[in-house]
C-alpha cells in the first residue's frame, strides 16, 4: 500500500497524537507554523500562552496533574530561550516535558539571520535530559519514540527536539506505529532480601521518602506499618505517608534539628529521594555513624553517587517497597519509636515557623480549611508557600506542587492553568507572592480565554520578604526589596477575571467558594492586615 506523503509538520502532529498527546501549549510563529498545519486534523488541542515561559510552565503543570507528558511548542531562538527556565524547573523536579522547536537550517550566512543562535541545540541541552536536531523525518519519529519511552521507563526529565524549517516544510512519509515503554524495572530480589533482613533487625527504622514515591503511597504506607517505622517526606513526597500516622514527622526535613531525629534511627530506608540541598538545607541528612542505610531509587546516577549506603536498590519505588513488605512477611512491629517523641518534634517545628513568619500559620489554616481536600495547589517561591509546604498536611501525593529545585519565580499561575486544563474534574488553585506573580501574570489572559474557574491567591505584603530577612541576617542593609505593586484587583478585571480582597480570615472561604463557582479565574488578594 502506497504511503501518503504530507509535510513533516502535519505528520509530526499525527505522530504526537498516536503517542497519547492531547494538548499542546505554545505560541505560533513564522518559524514553527508548519507544526500548526496538522494540529486540527490530528485532533490535538492547542492552548495559546501569552509568553513562552508560560507555555513551558503550563506543560509542566499539565504533566504533574495528569501523569502524562506535557508538550510545549515554540519558535527558534528567543522562543526556545524563553522556554529554558520552565525546562530547568522540570529538570530539577523530574517532570516529563517535551519541548518542540523549529531551528534554522545548517549552512547559509554565518550570522544575522532571524532568530539565529550560535548553538541552539547546545543551549537547550543545559536544562534537558537531551536536546537533539532531527536530520530527516525518520530521525524525527525515532526521537519522538526516544522521548516517550524514556518518560515511561526512566526517571522522567524534559527533552528538546528541534526541527529545521525546510524539514518541517518538506514532504515526509507517514509516522510508524508508536513504541510502547516498558514498565520500570523492579529491584534485584537478592538485594531486596538483604535489605528486608536489615529492616527486620532494626529497633528504630526510619523511612525518608521523596517525589519518586508519589505513585507508591499504598506500598509505602504498608511498609511503614509493617515496620513500625518513623518517616519523613520531602516537599515533593508530601502525602505519600498519611498525615495522621502517629510516627510521621512530616515534611520538616529542612528544619535543622530534624538531623537529631534522623540520627536516632538505626536503619534508614531512603526511597525516591535525592537528599539534595533543597531537601535538607544543610550539609548531609545527619545519619548516625553506626546507622545502616538502604537506598531505593530509579535513577542509577543517584545510586552511583551514594557512597554512604550499605545497600543500593535500583528500581521502581512501588515495586521495591512491595517486595520488601513481602520479604518481611507477617508479624508485629517491634519499633522503638514513640509517638510522643514525634509529636514533640512537630510541635517544636510549628513553633519555629510561627516565630519566623508571624501570622502566616493562621492564614494557611484558613486556606486549608476552605479548600476541598482533593484540591491541587500550585505554589510559587514566596514566604507563604515556604511555610505551607511544611505546615500544610497533604492527604495524598500529587496535591501540592512547588518549584523546589530550580526555584523559579512565576511558576504558580501558568502551571495551575496547565493542571486545570488537564484535570477539569478537580479544583485547582495557584498561590503566589506579590512579586513573583508579576513574572507571569499575563497568563491570566489565557485562563480567561479558557474559562477556567481558577483561584489565583496573591500574598501581597509589598516586599521581597524572604530576601529582606536574609539581608538582615547577613547584616546587609536591605536594598531593592520593596517594590511598588499594581492594583492587582484592577489588573485582573482588565483581563476579564474576577477579583476580591477578603477583609478577614473568615472571608477567605466564601471568596474561594465563589471563585470555584465562577466561569472565569478570580484573583484573591490577601494582605498581612488579615492577622
Amino acid at each position: 500500500m502506497q504511503q501518503i506523503r504530507r509535510p513533516l509538520g502535519v505528520q509530526l502532529a499525527r505522530a504526537l497524537a498516536e503517542r497519547g498527546v492531547e494538548l499542546v501549549f505554545g505560541i505560533p510563529g513564522v518559524h514553527n507554523q508548519e507544526i500548526y498545519r496538522g494540529l486540527d486534523a490530528a485532533g490535538l488541542r492547542h492552548v495559546l500562552a501569552r509568553h513562552e515561559q508560560g507555555a513551558g510552565f503550563m506543560a509542566d503543570g499539565y504533566a504533574r496533574a495528569t501523569g502524562r507528558p506535557g508538550v510545549a511548542c515554540v519558535i527558534s531562538g528567543p522562543g526556545l530561550c524563553n522556554l529554558m527556565t520552565p525546562l530547568g524547573q522540570s529538570w530539577s523536579d523530574s517532570v516529563p516535558v517535551l519541548a518542540i522547536s523549529s531551528c534554522l537550517p545548517n549552512g547559509g550566512a554565518a550570522d544575522h539571520r532571524l532568530h539565529e543562535m550560535r548553538d541552539q541545540r547546545g543551549a537547550a541541552a543545559a536544562v534537558t535530559a537531551w536536546s537533539e536536531e532531527a536530520r530527516d523525518a525518520e530521525h524525527a519519529y525515532a526521537l519522538l519514540d526516544r522521548a516517550f519511552t524514556g518518560f515511561g521507563e526512566r526517571r522522567p526529565r524534559p527533552v528538546h527536539l528541534q526541527l529545521p524549517i525546510p524539514l518541517l516544510e518538506g514532504d515526509a512519509p507517514e509516522p510508524p506505529p508508536a513504541l510502547r515503554p516498558q514498565s520500570p524495572s523492579a529491584p534485584d530480589p537478592g538485594l531486596v532480601t538483604r535489605a528486608a533482613r536489615l529492616l527486620a533487625e532494626a529497633r528504630r527504622p526510619l523511612m525518608i521518602l521523596g517525589g519518586g514515591c508519589a505513585g507508591a503511597a499504598r506500598e509505602a504506607r504498608a511498609l511503614a506499618e509493617r515496620l513500625g517505622a518513623a518517616s519523613f517526606v520531602t516537599t515533593a513526597g508530601r502525602g505519600v505517608i498519611a498525615p495522621g500516622d502517629p510516627l510521621h514527622f512530616g515534611s520538616f526535613l529542612a528544619r535543622p534539628d530534624s538531623a537529631r531525629e534522623i540520627a536516632h534511627a538505626d536503619v534508614v530506608l531512603v526511597a525516591g529521594c535525592a537528599l539534595s540541598e533543597t531537601d535538607l538545607w544543610r550539609e548531609g541528612p545527619g545519619f548516625d555513624e553506626q546507622a545502616r542505610v538502604i537506598r531505593l531509587d530509579l535513577d542509577p546516577a543517584i545510586l552511583a553517587a551514594d557512597a554512604r549506603s550499605e545497600l543500593r536498590l535500583a528500581g521502581d519505588a512501588a515495586a521495591g517497597m512491595a517486595m520488601l513488605t513481602e520479604a518481611l512477611g507477617p508479624g508485629a512491629p517491634a519499633s522503638g519509636w514513640r509517638p510522643e517523641r514525634v509529636e514533640a518534634a512537630r510541635r517544636r517545628w510549628f513553633a519555629e515557623i510561627d516565630a519566623e513568619r508571624p501570622g502566616l500559620l493562621a492564614v494557611i489554616d484558613a486556606l486549608r480549611e476552605a479548600l476541598p481536600p482533593e484540591a491541587m495547589v500550585f505554589s510559587d517561591m514566596t514566604q507563604i508557600a515556604y511555610a505551607a509546604v511544611e505546615a500544610w498536611p497533604a492527604p495524598a501525593p500529587g496535591l501540592w506542587h512547588h518549584p523546589s529545585g530550580f526555584g523559579t519565580l512565576g511558576y504558580a499561575l501558568p502551571a495551575a492553568i496547565g493542571a486545570a486544563v488537564g484535570r477539569p474534574d478537580v479544583p485547582v488553585v495557584a498561590l503566589a507572592g506579590d512579586y513573583g506573580v508579576q513574572y507571569t501574570i499575563q497568563e491570566l489572559g489565557t485562563a480567561v480565554e479558557l474559562g477556567l474557574p481558577l483561584p489565583l491567591i496573591v500574598w501581597d505584603n509589598g516586599r521581597l520578604g524572604e530576601i529582606e530577612a536574609s539581608m538582615r541576617a547577613a547584616q546587609i542593609a536591605p536594598h531593592a526589596v520593596h517594590q511598588r505593586n499594581p492594583d492587582f484587583c484592577a489588573l485582573a478585571r482588565a483581563w476579564g477575571a474576577g477579583a476580591e480582597t477578603p477583609e478577614s480570615l473568615d472571608a477567605i472561604a466564601p471568596a474561594l467558594e465563589r471563585a470555584f463557582a465562577a466561569q472565569t479565574p478570580t484573583l484573591i488578594r490577601l494582605t498581612p492586615d488579615l492577622v
